[in-house]
């Protein structure tokens, strides 16, 4: 429990037993609850996972955005906060990340990965592709958003049921924010953090989730 705030923490993953272990060996004592969403692993990501005390649930049905409203359904905290199994967003973080979100006084808080302070962590093709896909998203829903992609969020559990949320794939991202900025009850908050280099093999592809996620942001906006 962080300052009354019960908080959960969900963690989508598909094949990452290695970054999955290093982010619960470092979870915060004061986190409630984390699930770890399994995507259809065919590693040991969910014996790990449990065996670090995580409550595991298994999703079949692949997509990212399926692991999330998996995950959703299953919260229990006041306070939900996303990381990816990766490794790649920093679990020392979620102090700093609900402090913010607390002192800010809102209902949606991104971490923007922008600045990209370490250089191995994303490549120039990557930061080119996300400042677009950023860009498009502030012109079409008047707000700038400096990172519309990140996967590392603090909301509030109550605001969910104000959201529809459809996306099974990697554009759940940005229609879970989408959700938030549209909302006039919904309070919406960037913040930068610390983003770094992912640990096993990478899921995305650049090209094609990249014009999918730019062909969404159209639609959900026309729609």
């Amino acid at each position: 429990m962080y300052k009354g705030q019960r908080v959960t923490v969900v963690i989508p993953c598909l094949n990452e037993e290695q970054g999955v272990e290093r982010i619960l060996r470092r979870m915060p004592e004061f986190v409630d609850q984390v699930i770890v969403v399994d995507n259809g692993s065919t590693d040991r990501t969910s014996e790990v996972a449990r065996s670090l005390g995580a409550h595991v649930i298994r999703e079949e049905a692949r997509g990212y955005g399926r692991a999330y409203r998996r995950g959703f359904s299953c919260a229990t905290g006041d306070l939900i906060v996303t990381l990816d199994g990766d490794h790649s967003y920093p679990v020392d973080a979620l102090s700093y990340l609900l402090e913010a979100f607390l002192h800010l006084e809102v209902d949606f808080l991104n971490a923007s990965r922008f600045p990209v302070r370490d250089p191995r962590a994303m490549s120039f093709r990557n930061k080119v592709g996300n400042l677009i896909l950023s860009l498009a998203m502030s012109v079409l829903y008047f707000r700038w958003v400096r990172d519309s992609q990140s996967g590392m969020w603090v909301l509030r559990r109550s605001i969910l049921e104000h959201m529809k949320l459809t996306a099974d794939g990697m554009a759940f991202s940005e229609e879970i924010k989408i959700e938030a900025l549209k909302n006039p009850r919904i309070r919406f908050g960037e913040i930068s953090i610390m983003y770094s280099s992912r640990l096993g093999e990478a899921k995305l592809d650049p090209w094609r989730d990249g014009f999918y996620n730019l062909w969404f942001l159209v639609k959900k906006r026309l729609g």
